[in-house]
């Protein structure tokens, strides 16, 4: 079962670039664990000072791993210490994933190769 993480962390604007750059480290040390095969901060290009999260995890274990492990528990500090004003994370479960274009090229929003 993958885990995906998304949403979002809104800072001061002039400072949310700056987070994401002094957030690096922490970003390849969740990479770095195990299960993690995707971990991404983005700016949002039409709300100022708004970050976007993304993250994929293979196993709840593997989330979990990362909760306890210390960049988790420093990240924490850093988002405090930048003057996050507000935020939304979700987690959902997933047990289906398959590509958005059908052998055609053709977008599809049925799950047609189950």
């Amino acid at each position: 079962m993958t885990i995906l993480i998304a949403g979002w962390l809104d800072f001061p604007p002039e400072t949310a670039r700056s987070m994401i750059e002094a957030a690096d480290p922490l970003i390849r040390a969740a990479l770095d664990e195990p299960g993690c095969r995707a971990y991404s901060w983005a700016l949002d290009p039409t709300k100022a000072g708004r970050i976007h999260v993304f993250e994929e995890w293979a196993s709840e274990a593997d989330l979990q791993f990362h909760f306890d492990n210390a960049p988790y528990k420093q990240m924490g500090d850093h988002l405090r210490a930048g003057g996050m004003s507000d935020f939304s994370v979700k987690k959902y479960r997933s047990d289906l994933a398959e590509p958005v274009y059908d052998d055609q090229g053709v977008p599809r929003s049925d799950f047609f190769t189950a």
